[in-house]
Protein backbone atom coordinates (compact mmCIF):
# COMPACT_ATOMS: atom_id res chain seq x y z
CA UNK A 1 0.00 0.00 0.00
CA UNK A 2 2.79 2.43 0.90
CA UNK A 3 4.60 1.77 -2.36
CA UNK A 4 1.42 2.32 -4.31
CA UNK A 5 1.03 5.63 -2.47
CA UNK A 6 4.57 6.62 -3.38
CA UNK A 7 3.91 5.58 -6.95
CA UNK A 8 0.86 7.80 -7.02
CA UNK A 9 2.97 10.64 -5.61
CA UNK A 10 5.60 10.15 -8.29
CA UNK A 11 2.95 10.11 -11.00
CA UNK A 12 1.43 13.26 -9.57
CA UNK A 13 4.70 15.14 -9.78
CA UNK A 14 5.56 13.63 -13.15
CA UNK A 15 2.31 14.46 -14.93
CA UNK A 16 2.02 17.77 -16.75
CA UNK A 17 -0.87 19.78 -15.44
CA UNK A 18 -2.04 23.32 -16.10
CA UNK A 19 -0.71 24.81 -12.87
CA UNK A 20 1.60 27.85 -12.89
CA UNK A 21 5.13 27.06 -11.72
CA UNK A 22 5.03 29.38 -8.76
CA UNK A 23 2.10 27.38 -7.38
CA UNK A 24 3.54 23.96 -8.07
CA UNK A 25 7.28 24.10 -7.41
CA UNK A 26 8.09 27.10 -5.22
CA UNK A 27 8.47 26.41 -1.50
CA UNK A 28 7.05 29.33 0.47
CA UNK A 29 6.91 29.45 4.25
CA UNK A 30 3.30 29.35 5.48
CA UNK A 31 1.88 32.61 6.82
CA UNK A 32 1.92 33.02 10.60
CA UNK A 33 -1.73 34.04 10.54
CA UNK A 34 -4.70 34.44 8.23
CA UNK A 35 -5.28 37.93 9.68
CA UNK A 36 -3.63 41.24 8.88
CA UNK A 37 -1.10 42.40 11.47
CA UNK A 38 -2.81 45.49 12.85
CA UNK A 39 -2.83 45.73 16.63
CA UNK A 40 -5.16 48.75 16.48
CA UNK A 41 -7.93 46.41 15.36
CA UNK A 42 -7.15 43.45 17.60
CA UNK A 43 -4.49 40.86 18.29
CA UNK A 44 -5.71 37.96 16.15
CA UNK A 45 -2.45 37.93 14.15
CA UNK A 46 -0.36 37.77 17.34
CA UNK A 47 -2.54 35.02 18.83
CA UNK A 48 -2.18 32.78 15.76
CA UNK A 49 1.54 33.51 15.42
CA UNK A 50 2.20 32.72 19.08
CA UNK A 51 -0.11 29.71 19.49
CA UNK A 52 -0.62 28.35 15.99
CA UNK A 53 -3.89 28.77 14.14
CA UNK A 54 -5.74 25.79 15.62
CA UNK A 55 -4.63 26.35 19.20
CA UNK A 56 -5.62 30.02 18.95
CA UNK A 57 -9.19 28.89 18.24
CA UNK A 58 -9.15 26.79 21.42
CA UNK A 59 -8.07 29.76 23.55
CA UNK A 60 -10.87 31.86 22.03
CA UNK A 61 -13.36 29.59 23.84
CA UNK A 62 -11.73 29.95 27.27
CA UNK A 63 -12.50 32.37 30.07
CA UNK A 64 -9.86 35.06 30.71
CA UNK A 65 -8.80 33.23 33.86
CA UNK A 66 -8.31 29.95 32.00
CA UNK A 67 -6.43 31.69 29.19
CA UNK A 68 -4.02 33.36 31.61
CA UNK A 69 -3.48 30.12 33.51
CA UNK A 70 -2.62 28.22 30.32
CA UNK A 71 -0.43 31.07 29.11
CA UNK A 72 1.57 30.86 32.33
CA UNK A 73 2.27 27.18 31.68
CA UNK A 74 3.32 27.97 28.11
CA UNK A 75 5.75 30.64 29.34
CA UNK A 76 7.38 28.04 31.60
CA UNK A 77 7.93 25.85 28.53
CA UNK A 78 9.35 28.71 26.45
CA UNK A 79 11.90 29.59 29.15
CA UNK A 80 14.09 26.61 28.32
CA UNK A 81 17.12 27.70 30.36
CA UNK A 82 14.89 28.39 33.41
CA UNK A 83 16.48 31.77 34.16
CA UNK A 84 13.11 33.45 34.72
CA UNK A 85 13.20 35.37 31.44
CA UNK A 86 11.97 34.76 27.91
CA UNK A 87 14.70 35.87 25.52
CA UNK A 88 14.30 36.74 21.86
CA UNK A 89 15.97 33.45 20.90
CA UNK A 90 13.59 31.42 23.09
CA UNK A 91 10.49 33.22 21.80
CA UNK A 92 11.69 32.95 18.18
CA UNK A 93 12.24 29.21 18.62
CA UNK A 94 8.78 28.79 20.18
CA UNK A 95 6.98 30.62 17.36
CA UNK A 96 8.82 28.59 14.72
CA UNK A 97 7.96 25.41 16.65
CA UNK A 98 4.25 26.30 16.69
CA UNK A 99 4.27 27.11 12.99
CA UNK A 100 5.91 23.75 12.23
CA UNK A 101 3.23 21.84 14.06
CA UNK A 102 1.63 20.59 10.83
CA UNK A 103 5.00 19.08 9.90
CA UNK A 104 5.40 17.44 13.29
CA UNK A 105 1.90 15.98 13.03
CA UNK A 106 2.82 14.52 9.65
CA UNK A 107 5.99 13.00 11.12
CA UNK A 108 3.99 11.59 14.04
CA UNK A 109 1.64 9.95 11.58
CA UNK A 110 4.47 8.12 9.79
CA UNK A 111 6.74 7.46 12.77
CA UNK A 112 4.72 4.58 14.22
CA UNK A 113 4.46 2.98 10.81
CA UNK A 114 8.19 2.95 10.13
CA UNK A 115 9.70 2.44 13.61
CA UNK A 116 9.15 -1.30 13.44
CA UNK A 117 11.30 -2.28 16.44
CA UNK A 118 10.01 0.62 18.60
CA UNK A 119 13.48 1.86 19.55
CA UNK A 120 12.69 5.52 18.92
CA UNK A 121 14.69 5.61 15.69
CA UNK A 122 14.10 4.61 12.08
CA UNK A 123 16.81 2.74 10.24
CA UNK A 124 17.14 2.81 6.48
CA UNK A 125 16.46 -0.93 6.42
CA UNK A 126 13.25 -0.42 8.42
CA UNK A 127 12.08 2.28 6.04
CA UNK A 128 13.05 0.33 2.92
CA UNK A 129 11.41 -2.90 4.09
CA UNK A 130 8.22 -1.14 5.13
CA UNK A 131 7.97 0.83 1.91
CA UNK A 132 9.34 -1.58 -0.69
CA UNK A 133 9.65 -4.93 1.10
CA UNK A 134 7.22 -7.06 -0.87
CA UNK A 135 8.29 -5.64 -4.20
CA UNK A 136 11.97 -6.05 -3.35
CA UNK A 137 11.42 -9.76 -2.78
CA UNK A 138 10.17 -10.18 -6.33
CA UNK A 139 12.59 -7.59 -7.73
CA UNK A 140 9.69 -5.34 -8.76
CA UNK A 141 8.43 -7.97 -11.22
CA UNK A 142 4.83 -7.42 -10.10
CA UNK A 143 4.77 -3.71 -10.94
CA UNK A 144 4.11 -2.31 -14.39
CA UNK A 145 6.93 0.20 -14.45
CA UNK A 146 9.88 -1.57 -12.84
CA UNK A 147 12.43 1.13 -13.71
CA UNK A 148 10.33 3.86 -12.08
CA UNK A 149 10.12 2.01 -8.78
CA UNK A 150 13.83 1.24 -8.80
CA UNK A 151 14.47 4.94 -9.40
CA UNK A 152 12.16 5.80 -6.50
CA UNK A 153 14.11 3.48 -4.22
CA UNK A 154 17.43 5.04 -5.25
CA UNK A 155 16.01 8.51 -4.76
CA UNK A 156 14.68 7.66 -1.30
CA UNK A 157 18.03 6.20 -0.30
CA UNK A 158 19.91 9.29 -1.48
CA UNK A 159 17.52 11.55 0.45
CA UNK A 160 17.76 9.36 3.57
CA UNK A 161 21.57 9.50 3.50
CA UNK A 162 21.50 13.29 3.22
CA UNK A 163 19.12 13.56 6.16
CA UNK A 164 21.21 11.09 8.21
CA UNK A 165 23.81 13.63 9.30
CA UNK A 166 25.93 11.28 11.41
CA UNK A 167 25.98 8.63 8.71
CA UNK A 168 24.90 5.71 10.90
CA UNK A 169 22.03 4.68 8.58
CA UNK A 170 19.58 5.33 11.42
CA UNK A 171 17.38 8.43 11.51
CA UNK A 172 16.57 10.28 14.70
CA UNK A 173 13.27 12.11 14.81
CA UNK A 174 14.91 15.32 13.56
CA UNK A 175 16.69 13.46 10.76
CA UNK A 176 13.48 11.69 9.74
CA UNK A 177 11.72 15.06 9.69
CA UNK A 178 14.42 16.31 7.32
CA UNK A 179 13.87 13.21 5.17
CA UNK A 180 10.11 13.77 4.90
CA UNK A 181 10.30 17.59 4.62
CA UNK A 182 13.69 18.48 3.11
CA UNK A 183 12.50 21.96 2.09
CA UNK A 184 12.48 22.91 5.79
CA UNK A 185 16.20 22.27 6.35
CA UNK A 186 19.15 24.23 4.97
CA UNK A 187 21.38 21.13 4.73
CA UNK A 188 18.75 19.45 2.52
CA UNK A 189 18.41 22.28 -0.01
CA UNK A 190 20.63 20.49 -2.53
CA UNK A 191 18.30 17.48 -2.43
CA UNK A 192 15.22 19.61 -3.13
CA UNK A 193 17.04 21.26 -6.04
CA UNK A 194 18.36 17.97 -7.43
CA UNK A 195 14.97 16.25 -7.25
CA UNK A 196 13.27 19.22 -8.92
CA UNK A 197 15.73 19.18 -11.81
CA UNK A 198 15.31 15.42 -12.21
CA UNK A 199 11.52 15.82 -12.31
CA UNK A 200 11.59 18.47 -15.04
CA UNK A 201 14.73 17.61 -17.03
CA UNK A 202 13.43 15.24 -19.71
CA UNK A 203 16.57 14.96 -21.86
CA UNK A 204 18.86 14.13 -18.94
CA UNK A 205 21.41 16.93 -19.46
CA UNK A 206 21.13 18.09 -15.85
CA UNK A 207 19.59 21.44 -16.79
CA UNK A 208 16.11 22.79 -17.54
CA UNK A 209 15.42 24.41 -20.89
CA UNK A 210 12.40 26.55 -21.75
CA UNK A 211 10.47 23.68 -23.31
CA UNK A 212 10.97 21.51 -20.20
CA UNK A 213 10.11 24.42 -17.90
CA UNK A 214 6.79 25.10 -19.66
CA UNK A 215 6.12 21.39 -20.19
CA UNK A 216 6.19 20.87 -16.43
CA UNK A 217 3.22 23.21 -16.16
CA UNK A 218 1.25 22.99 -19.35
CA UNK A 219 0.56 20.55 -22.18
CA UNK A 220 -1.64 21.98 -24.92
CA UNK A 221 -4.60 19.97 -26.11
CA UNK A 222 -5.38 19.82 -29.82
CA UNK A 223 -6.62 23.19 -31.00
CA UNK A 224 -6.21 24.91 -27.62
CA UNK A 225 -4.80 28.41 -27.54
CA UNK A 226 -1.91 29.06 -25.20
CA UNK A 227 -3.17 30.70 -21.98
CA UNK A 228 -1.86 34.16 -21.15
CA UNK A 229 -0.13 32.90 -18.02
CA UNK A 230 2.01 30.55 -20.14
CA UNK A 231 3.22 33.51 -22.21
CA UNK A 232 3.99 35.29 -18.93
CA UNK A 233 5.93 32.29 -17.64
CA UNK A 234 8.03 32.21 -20.83
CA UNK A 235 8.97 35.82 -20.18
CA UNK A 236 9.78 35.01 -16.55
CA UNK A 237 12.05 32.20 -17.71
CA UNK A 238 14.06 34.35 -20.09
CA UNK A 239 14.03 37.62 -18.17
CA UNK A 240 14.28 36.52 -14.54
CA UNK A 241 14.89 32.81 -13.97
CA UNK A 242 17.67 32.34 -16.55
CA UNK A 243 20.01 34.77 -14.84
CA UNK A 244 23.09 34.08 -16.99
CA UNK A 245 21.03 34.09 -20.21
CA UNK A 246 22.38 30.78 -21.52
CA UNK A 247 18.93 29.38 -22.27
CA UNK A 248 18.92 26.93 -19.34
CA UNK A 249 18.27 26.84 -15.61
CA UNK A 250 21.22 25.36 -13.73
CA UNK A 251 21.18 24.25 -10.09
CA UNK A 252 21.87 27.75 -8.75
CA UNK A 253 19.11 29.27 -10.86
CA UNK A 254 16.67 26.53 -9.85
CA UNK A 255 17.56 27.27 -6.22
CA UNK A 256 16.71 30.96 -6.67
CA UNK A 257 13.41 29.95 -8.25
CA UNK A 258 12.05 27.25 -5.93
CA UNK A 259 13.70 28.25 -2.63
CA UNK A 260 13.47 32.04 -2.58
CA UNK A 261 14.95 33.92 0.34
CA UNK A 262 12.11 35.19 2.48
CA UNK A 263 11.63 37.46 5.47
CA UNK A 264 11.74 35.56 8.77
CA UNK A 265 8.27 36.47 10.03
CA UNK A 266 8.75 34.43 13.21
CA UNK A 267 11.79 36.55 14.06
CA UNK A 268 9.87 39.77 13.39
CA UNK A 269 6.95 38.60 15.52
CA UNK A 270 9.25 37.66 18.42
CA UNK A 271 10.80 41.14 18.31
CA UNK A 272 7.35 42.74 18.13
CA UNK A 273 5.99 40.85 21.15
CA UNK A 274 9.08 41.67 23.21
CA UNK A 275 8.97 45.34 22.22
CA UNK A 276 5.31 45.63 23.23
CA UNK A 277 5.74 43.73 26.50
CA UNK A 278 9.24 44.64 27.78
CA UNK A 279 8.56 47.45 30.23
CA UNK A 280 12.11 47.83 31.55
CA UNK A 281 13.69 47.70 28.07
CA UNK A 282 16.17 44.92 28.83
CA UNK A 283 15.31 43.05 25.58
CA UNK A 284 13.81 40.11 27.45
CA UNK A 285 10.49 39.60 29.17
CA UNK A 286 9.45 38.05 32.45
CA UNK A 287 6.47 35.83 33.11
CA UNK A 288 4.94 38.73 35.05
CA UNK A 289 5.32 41.10 32.09
CA UNK A 290 3.76 38.57 29.73
CA UNK A 291 0.78 37.88 32.00
CA UNK A 292 0.19 41.62 32.43
CA UNK A 293 -0.03 41.86 28.64
CA UNK A 294 -1.72 38.47 28.25
CA UNK A 295 -4.40 39.50 25.73
CA UNK A 296 -1.70 40.26 23.13
CA UNK A 297 -0.41 36.69 23.36
CA UNK A 298 -3.66 34.72 23.70
CA UNK A 299 -7.38 35.26 23.19
CA UNK A 300 -10.39 34.44 25.32
CA UNK A 301 -14.16 34.72 25.26
CA UNK A 302 -13.82 38.22 26.74
CA UNK A 303 -11.36 39.53 24.16
CA UNK A 304 -13.44 38.08 21.33
CA UNK A 305 -16.54 39.79 22.74
CA UNK A 306 -14.68 43.08 22.92
CA UNK A 307 -13.40 42.71 19.37
CA UNK A 308 -16.90 41.89 18.15
CA UNK A 309 -18.21 45.07 19.79
CA UNK A 310 -15.43 47.08 18.14
CA UNK A 311 -16.25 45.60 14.74
CA UNK A 312 -19.96 46.31 15.22
CA UNK A 313 -19.17 49.91 16.19
CA UNK A 314 -16.93 50.35 13.15
CA UNK A 315 -19.63 48.97 10.89
CA UNK A 316 -22.14 51.44 12.33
Amino acid sequence: MQLLFLGTLALFFGVTVAVPAQEKRVHHKPDLSDHAHNDAHGFQYDHEAFLGKEEAKTFDQLSPEESKERLGKIVDKIDTDKDGFVSHAELHHWIKHRQRRYIEENVDKHWKEYDQNKDGKIGWIEYKNTTYGYYMDVEFDDVDDKSSYKAMLARDERRFKSADRDGDSVATREEFTAFLHPEEFDHMRHIVIQETIEDIDKNGDGKINLQEYIGDMFTPENGDNEPDWVTTEKKHFSEFRDMNKDGFLDANEVSQWILPGEVDHADNEARHLIHETDKDNDDKITKKEILENWNMFVGSQATNYGEDLTKSHDEL
